[in-house]
């Protein structure tokens, strides 16, 4: 993501362990498993990271707004980065990259025992280096506000990319008709080109290869949720008659 390329994962909750394994298969380049609207459960969500871990499989966690707890315990169990809803400031992007990341840029409890310190058989400077150091921070913009602060939000150090909330920010705007709004739209473009000029990555939700098309060079993921459902009514059209 850093070199410019744009990955193409999926979004999922627990369980969902078969559907881990389905995208790694599959060749997705990681995935996001989503505890902000599903189960928190971390014993299931260490399942889940071994078996991403056995396709070779980075997984992003969407964590619930200002968790540093929840972080924490995502983080040592070996997630690559978290994703952190509801970032409406600055204020609010630098709590979260504090979360994420040990002194000096941040003030997560330091432990290499953990699962991400290999029980303990990565040293202190290794797992700086090889675990730290490349933590993924994903900030998400769902209000009005939010966009409004794009710009400083993305100049706060530890910001790795950011993603737009089309249904939350439809909503936060006494709007039904989420990414369709024009006023969301309107938004999302702000947000845009913001991160744009300032060279940060931006996650998109999508529901089909063509909304991928159409999104911005970072990062891509399906909601599999949706695509999913889609194909489920697509079996429930009715056959020809012989």
């Amino acid at each position: 993501m850093r070199d410019g390329e744009t990955l193409v994962g999926g979004l999922l909750r627990m369980p969902g362990e078969f559907l881990v394994e389905l995208a790694g298969v599959a060749g997705l380049d990681y995935v996001v498993i989503d505890c902000e609207h599903g189960p928190a459960d971390l014993v299931a969500l260490q399942h889940h990271l071994t078996a991403a871990q056995a396709h070779g499989l980075p997984v992003l966690v969407r964590v619930g707004r200002d968790d540093p707890g929840l972080v924490l315990r995502v983080l040592d169990l070996g997630a690559a980065g978290i994703i952190v809803p509801h970032v409406d400031t600055p204020e609010d992007a630098r709590r979260a990259v504090a979360a994420a990341h040990y002194p000096p840029l941040g003030e997560r409890g330091f432990a290499t025992y953990s699962r991400a310190g290999r029980f303990g058989a990565a040293s202190i400077p290794d797992h700086l280096r090889d675990i730290a150091d490349r933590t993924l921070v994903v900030v998400m913009a769902e209000t009005p506000e939010a966009c409004a602060n794009a710009p400083a939000i993305l100049a706060v150090e530890g910001v790795d990319a950011i993603m737009i909330g089309p249904a939350d920010l439809s909503v936060a705007m006494g709007l039904t008709g989420g990414a369709a709004e024009p006023a969301v739209q309107e938004a999302t473009a702000r947000v845009r080109s913001a991160a744009e000029a300032s060279g940060t990555p931006m996650m998109t939700i999508v529901n089909s290869p063509p909304q991928a098309a159409e999104a911005p060079p970072g990062l891509i993921v399906y909601n599999l949720a949706h695509v999913l459902l889609t194909t489920f009514r697509t079996l429930t059209e009715p056959r020809p008659t012989p």
